[in-house]
């Protein structure tokens, strides 16, 4: 099982993460706020990760990791 996590405190949540996972398991936290104070992105079923990395790929601040 492939698991995605995010450095939090760097995340400017603009959502590019969010628009290309296929399995829509990425948001933008709606109850968070991050040092930097915007709302990160967070994983909401890591179950259904399937390792693809799509959102690491695209992420510019590169604060996603994906483990397979």
């Amino acid at each position: 099982m492939a698991k995605v996590s995010f450095a939090t405190d760097r995340c400017k949540g603009c959502g590019l993460c969010v628009s290309v996972c296929p399995k829509q398991i990425l948001v933008i936290a709606k109850d968070k706020i991050n040092k930097k104070g915007h709302s990160p992105a967070e994983c909401i079923d890591q179950e259904k990760c399937i390792g693809c990395a799509s959102c690491a790929v695209m992420c510019p601040d590169c604060v996603i990791t994906v483990e397979r």
